[in-house]
């Protein structure tokens, strides 16, 4: 920062005065500043002046000037001499203190301080921030300073870290689990009934017929059981002859081999001398070229036999050409009686389906324009059914167990059989009593749930709304699909596909089970693309089980049920079981998730840590922003400043015939060359002596 040129006895600044700009500026925190002081106002909009107030500009314009000094006018570019009267020096010093002091008390539109000690000094001396004025107050003592300098810190840096903590645990998105009980009049789920064993529909009966023949035959083999089939009349025997060389062609190619425990080599023979508990039973798959199999093995016979049956049955289903042909739903040979809420069911509450391990099934209360109710809890206000559970012309080789699979699902969700269903024993009335539990979750960032599965990258299959066992499957089926070229007949097809049948696609099982150890494994990803819905509801299910009919009962029952349903008497308890589903209580619990850190809260507990530490409020931050601002501009105004000062030119050199008084050229040349000077931002003196023309007096 510049200082005015003195002159010796006349109106002259001394270094305390002011530094100000046009507009933008620079101001101590003590105002005007006393005669001999450092700059305390920096302008960054023009010139600058060394101000002082108007009695001090006065007494140093009066004191000690001999009346024969004599003054240099500069008036249109010439120089003239001449004596100045006392009085007119007078008048002239004191209107020019006058007009000083007027301009002193004229600020700039935007002011900042001249250094950053200054910056600093005023901020500790007028902030609401507990403790900073001790870092200014104690100047004589510096002890205490710099204990008050170090206790300043190191709250500051705790402070910051508890605001750490609290951002950490913001941004990790906890939430609150809120427990609701409701009670209302409840929407009755689905139920899924199904026959638990696969039919022999007409369409399949005679390669059924063979692949039975075979199987005959290798447990025979294998076992030395001679197993009675039901076999059904074939048409000729040419037929019969023809068909049985097809599949056994096929069927040979994974035939069932047992093996031994310790080293998998395969006996193709028959060795009495190696004891059955050594044995492992599975079946060979290779790939379409022979040069790679492996053996799919299994440690019970029973299991090895049902997967390799149900391998053949898989293939012969795939050549069915319309699976319509299947659909033959024999309701009232399978449901004996069904009323729900003390009313007789109708086909309009049931929809048929068909399931390639457990047969013919059936979903009532599926119908989304007429769904029942429950207007009151209670096994008479809920789903009763009396089901036949004989095994009459069924595969004895696919299923072993006798009875009816139940699952409870909500409705436009698919029966996934093998998940939540159970079984329903024969002989046996089972009273099975539900629980509604609704789950909301938190999208977002809270969780990684989805609301509608658009946002996950495996396409819905199935004619549902998305589930996460929907979203399993189906990604299990693409990747079938893309891997082996067919899709699996569990499944559904996707569009453009064909149903794996090793007819067309004679690996495919070599490919199906390698690709089965890889889901599960999760190598495919599908549990990782696959997320949980954001609202889902579940049914907590109790059972519980009694004899049906009674003893004192059963033989008018039975009677009733041939009458009416053609039920055959001799089977008695083995052929017929009750079922009975029904709500426990009207309450339903609801789980849902909420924020556990809003931004109010983040807000608040900010607010907490920073009255705890500084006992100040909001304003006083804003008061540490304003200074880290100042100090920025401070900064930039320097740093522009010493970067202009390093690209000015120096002056030239003064011609012979100049004046010889330092400040008259300086002067002068301000005046020959005014855009030569400094930045407007940071030009100090040049602006007022070249617009005012600059009078040197008092000489």
């Amino acid at each position: 920062m510049g200082t005015a040129p003195q002159v010796p006895g006349g109106c002259g600044r001394g270094r305390g005065d002011r530094l100000r700009g046009a507009g933008l500026g620079t101001r101590s925190p003590g105002g005007v500043g006393e005669e001999g002081g450092k700059a305390a106002r920096v302008g960054a909009g023009g010139d600058a002046e060394l101000g002082l107030a108007q009695s001090v500009a006065s007494r140093r314009c009066l004191a000690g000037v001999p009346p024969a000094r004599a003054s240099f006018v500069l008036q249109g570019g010439s120089v003239k001499t001449g004596k100045m009267p006392e009085g007119e020096k007078t008048r002239q010093c004191k209107q020019e203190a006058e007009q000083q002091h007027k301009e002193d008390e004229r600020e700039g539109l935007i002011e900042f301080y001249g250094s950053y000690q200054e910056l600093f000094q005023f901020f500790c001396s007028n902030t609401t921030i507990h403790g900073a004025i001790r870092l200014v107050c104690s100047k004589k003592n510096k002890m205490k300073t710099a204990f008050w300098s170090v206790l300043f810190f190191l709250t500051f840096g705790l402070l910051y870290w508890q605001f750490g903590i609290l951002y950490r645990e913001y941004f990790s998105y906890p939430v609150n689990l809120n427990l609701n009980l409701n009670s209302d009049r409840l929407t009755f789920p689905a139920v899924t009934l199904c026959t638990l064993n696969p039919y022999r529909y007409s369409a399949i009966r005679k390669k059924l017929d063979e692949l039975d023949q075979i199987t005959h035959q290798t447990l025979l083999d294998l076992y030395d059981y001679n197993m009675s089939l039901a076999r059904s009349d074939w048409s000729t025997a040419s037929t019969r002859k023809r068909t049985s060389r097809s599949l056994l062609h096929h069927v040979q190619r994974h035939p069932l081999r047992r093996q031994k425990r310790d080293n998998l080599i395969s006996f193709p023979e028959n060795s009495p001398s190696v004891d059955k508990n050594d044995w492992k039973i599975g079946f060979i798959l290779c790939s379409e070229n022979n040069k790679d199999c492996f053996h799919q093995v299994y440690s019970s016979g029973v299991d090895a036999v049902r997967e390799w049956y149900s391998f053949h049955y898989i293939n012969i289903l795939a050549q069915v050409p319309d699976a319509k042909a299947l659909d033959e739903s024999d309701f009232e040979n399978f449901i004996y009686a069904c009323r729900f809420n003390e009313a007789t069911c109708d086909k309009a509450n049931y929809t048929h389906f068909h399931h390639p391990l457990y047969g013919n099934c059936y979903t009532f209360n599926d119908n989304s324009s007429s769904l029942w109710t429950s207007s009151l809890p209670g096994i008479n206000n809920g789903l009763s059914l009396v089901v036949r559970t004989e095994q009459n012309d069924f595969i004895p080789l696919l299923s072993t167990v006798t009875g009816a699979r139940v699952m409870v699902h909500d409705q436009n969700e698919p029966a996934f059989m093998d998940d939540g269903g159970f079984n329903v024993r024969p002989g046996i009335e089972t009273s099975i009593s539900m629980r509604k539990e609704m789950t909301v979750r938190l999208g977002g960032s809270y969780s990684d749930c989805t609301e509608d599965g658009s946002d996950v990258p495996v396409q819905n299959l199935y004619s549902s709304r998305y589930t996460e066992q929907v979203c399993i499957r189906s990604c299990f089926q693409l990747n079938m699909v893309n891997r082996c070229s067919c899709a699996y007949y569990f499944y559904p097809l996707p569009a453009g596909a064909e149903y794996c049948d090793y007819t067309k696609h004679v690996a495919w099982g070599y490919c199906y089970y390698k690709l089965l150890a890889e889901f599960k494994a999760d190598v495919l990803g599908c549990f990782h693309k696959c997320r949980k819905p954001c609202k889902m509801t579940e049914y907590q299910l109790s059972a519980g089980y009694s004899r049906w009919p009674s003893a004192v009962s059963e033989d008018w029952v039975f009677y009733m049920l041939s009458q009416q349903n053609k039920y055959n008497i001799t089977s008695k308890r083995n052929g017929v079981a009750k079922v009975n589903i029904f709500f426990e209580e009207w309450n339903y619990k609801t789980n849902g998730e909420s924020p556990a850190y809003t931004v109010v809260t983040l807000l608040s507990q900010l607010g907490n840590q920073w009255s705890l530490w500084f006992g100040s409020s909001v304003l006083s931050v804003m008061e540490l922003a304003e200074l880290i601002l100042d100090f920025i501009a401070i900064t930039f105004i320097l740093s522009f400043r010493w970067f202009r000062s390093r690209q000015r030119h120096s002056p030239p050199a003064p011609p012979p015939n100049s004046h010889d008084n330092a400040a008259f050229q300086d002067e002068a040349s301000g005046l020959s060359a005014p855009h030569r000077g400094p930045h407007p931002l940071l030009r100090i003196m040049n602006h007022r002596r070249s617009a005012a023309g600059f009078n040197l007096r008092c000489l």
